[in-house]
């Protein structure tokens, strides 16, 4: 750590747009200058909803910016989709304090990415030690009870575990591109039965009259978000949840990301009546926000899986991560695929406590995620 200088920056702002490109992935949808700034800029990753930027910078004695760890000190467990809800009430039930907590992960997203951001080279390894380390101090400093990093790619997972951090698993359903051509030869390659079964949700729709129109963020007037949103929110409404973004944050968004964001909008002649919000890198969907006004058989399906995959297979996408849960994917094609979080965990007891949980579960996830895949709809292997 003594040849490097750690600084907690308080919000995506203060990070300059050139580390970004420097040290994020190009064309990723959510690390760049403008996907985390705005979600602060408008309290959707805010104080009120319980996210507190403390994003940790890793520079050289000259001041050269050589890491970047995105940090966030939380209040709740809500939006970033760990699965953590009974740590916090285990710690209740021995009378100990659970929040706040510090995570590394992207707000109210659930996909997966680097999140030690170093450039490629020898001293990467370094860096990335020194980025866990300036977590961990901050951990101390601010007397936290654990720290957690959602999602990592398997380098940032190798680095975390090193540093003795623990593992935990969970199952998401991601569709995996194949040599399908469009999406009737991806139908191909299902069972007859569950080929038939897609064949009628999909004419269900086409028979309901309704209009599908795929359009970017920067195909999307922002006199146009108001009515989008409110499908968006109605979800949330149904479900007694909040609906954290704003007309005004989607507004931006779209702006600044234009085509990395991809909204499938279906209309009842002019009127919206159904969205799916998705965001896209060079080579993966995002799947994440739905809503819809009214009873449409089959429209969340088509919305939501059927024409996110004909759009990946249109662009040459290479996988779709339609979000988190939902076994009626697997019937759809999508695949159960194991997905990692790591954890820092500050008492030693409850350390061991989770551990032992971790170790348990571990087994039943993966027995899980077998016993998932049998049900795929595809032909069998010979």
């Amino acid at each position: 750590m003594s040849a490097y200088v750690v600084t907690a920056l308080h919000s995506a702002e203060a990070i300059a747009r050139d580390l970004w490109e420097r040290l994020a992935p190009r064309g990723d949808p959510f690390l760049n200058a403008d996907f985390l700034a705005i979600l602060e800029r408008h309290g959707t990753a805010g104080r009120p909803l319980g996210w507190v930027a403390r994003h940790v910078l890793v520079s050289d004695a000259h001041g050269h910016a050589l890491g970047l760890l995105p940090l966030y000190l939380r209040f709740n467990s809500h939006g970033d989709f760990i699965h953590d809800w009974s740590w916090a009430a285990a710690y209740q039930q021995v009378g100990r304090v659970y929040y706040p907590k510090l995570l590394s992960g992207l707000p109210h997203t659930p996909a997966a990415g680097p999140r030690l951001l170093v450039s490629p080279g020898p001293a990467a390894p370094a860096i990335r030690r020194a980025l866990i380390e300036g977590a961990q101090a901050l951990a101390n400093e601010y007397g936290v009870s654990s720290w957690h990093v959602a999602f990592p790619v398997e380098d940032d997972q190798q680095a975390l575990q090193s540093a003795g951090l623990l593992t935990s698993r969970n199952v998401q359903f991601h569709w995996l591109a194949g040599d399908y051509g469009d999406f009737d030869g991806y139908l191909g390659s299902f069972t007859a039965e569950k080929r038939r079964k897609v064949r009628a949700e999909r004419r269900r729709v086409r028979e309901s009259g309704l209009a599908i129109e795929v359009r970017h963020g920067d195909e999307i007037d922002p006199a146009e978000w108001p009515l989008l949103h409110a499908l968006y929110a109605s979800t949330f409404d149904k479900f007694g949840n909040y609906a954290v973004f704003s007309p005004a944050c989607f507004a931006d968004l779209a702006q600044v990301l234009g085509r990395r964001m991809v909204v499938f909008i279906a209309r009842d002649g002019r009127e919206p009546v159904a969205l799916s919000l998705c965001f896209r890198s060079d080579e993966v969907l995002y799947g994440r926000y739905w809503g819809c006004r009214g009873n449409y058989h089959s429209l969340h399906f088509e919305l939501c899986f059927y024409q996110g995959i004909a759009y990946c297979l249109r662009q040459g996408l290479r996988r779709f991560e339609p979000g988190a849960g939902g076994e009626h994917k697997i019937a759809r094609g999508f695949t159960p695929t194991v997905v990692h979080s790591l954890h820092w965990i500050a008492d030693p007891a409850m350390r061991r406590m989770i551990a032992r949980h971790l170790e348990l579960q571990s087994s039943a996830v993966e027995a899980y995620r077998d016993e998932a895949a049998e049900h795929l709809p595809f032909h069998a292997t010979p």
